[in-house]
């Protein structure tokens, strides 16, 4: 029997996930397909992007997206993620990019393995001291060492915008409780939590399985998203209590979103992430439909297999 509709691509012939547009942002607009195109529409117009060449679509406010729009996505191997504004909130996200597990399986085998965690912990740690030597130095003498860069930081930005700095102190359940550059740290890096959040999803890691932080939903999220506080959020925060701004929430977060639009740091943290997890290895062929079975001797073997000819041990 056929199947309606236009059929999906072979494998071989969807685009690499190098070649593809790697994060596209979408707002206020519909998405429709026509064809093996995602269509968008709105007061100006309707553009096409090629289905094949996306590989994650952020979908901010005001979107409404059809089913027939989210099929041509999983056809393509590509993959949906509600956001906030210019992606600075996570909401809710579709399948992995990924087709393979690979990154997953690397996430899961260091957690639980003591020294493969330590090892990616540290190197978490020597991202945010690129011209200093850690190597000599316990995990509790990195967490000293972060602590005091991070109040340095503050000290810093405090100074150069002339934002009066006591100490970072905050309540999660009341934030107007807070004075204005307490509730500026919080609402930037929620904002950026979002946007780690979004990648590592899209990605197919997990957002619970931390290497620093542990026992949350989002361990994972917090590991990666320090690695950014002092270059993206900190200054930004300060930046914006200095100015008469009545509605510290809402600019601070338009000013995270145009600082990660310039920063690039939606690729950087791409990059990032598949360093940490696979050791610098190569990760562009997560479009494989490879399956394998488990094995406790030797690993995996292949799937699609008859083994009941296999003589028994």
């Amino acid at each position: 029997m056929k199947i309606p509709g236009v059929p999906p691509p072979d494998l071989p012939d969807l685009v690499r996930a190098d070649d593809r547009i790697s994060f596209l942002y979408l707002e206020r607009c519909v998405i429709h397909r026509d064809s093996n195109a995602i269509t968008a529409t709105d007061a100006e117009g309707t553009r096409h992007i090629p289905a094949a060449t996306l590989g994650v679509l952020l979908l901010g406010p005001g979107t409404r997206i059809t089913h027939q729009a989210m099929m041509l996505l999983a056809d393509n191997g590509s993959t949906a993620v509600w956001v906030g504004e210019q992606g600075v909130r996570y909401y809710a996200h579709g399948r992995s990019l990924a087709r393979s597990s690979r990154l997953l399986v690397a996430q899961a085998e260091a957690v639980t393995h003591r020294d493969r965690r330590l090892a990616v912990a540290r190197a978490m740690y020597d991202m945010r001291f690129p011209d200093e030597d850690t190597t000599a130095l316990t995990m509790q003498q990195l967490r000293g060492r972060e602590g005091a860069r991070v109040r340095r930081s503050y000290r810093q930005h405090a100074q150069r915008t002339g934002v009066t700095w006591n100490n970072r102190d905050y309540d999660p359940a009341n934030f107007a409780n807070s004075d204005p550059i307490n509730q500026a740290l919080s609402a930037a890096h929620v904002c950026l939590y979002g946007m780690v959040h979004a990648v590592i999803v899209a990605l197919g890691a997990s957002p619970g399985l931390g290497f620093i932080h542990t026992g949350h939903e989002r361990s994972f999220v917090y590991d990666i998203a320090d690695l950014y506080k002092a270059e993206i959020t900190i200054p930004v925060a300060f930046d914006t209590a200095a100015t008469d701004s009545t509605n510290i929430p809402g600019d601070t977060r338009r000013a995270v979103r145009d600082r990660v639009h310039d920063a690039k740091l939606l690729t950087r943290c791409v990059i990032d992430i598949r360093r940490l997890l696979l050791s610098g290895t190569d990760d562009t062929d997560d479009n494989r439909d490879i399956v394998n079975l488990w094995d406790d001797t030797t690993g995996e073997v292949a799937s699609g297999t008859n083994y009941e000819e296999w003589p028994e041990e």
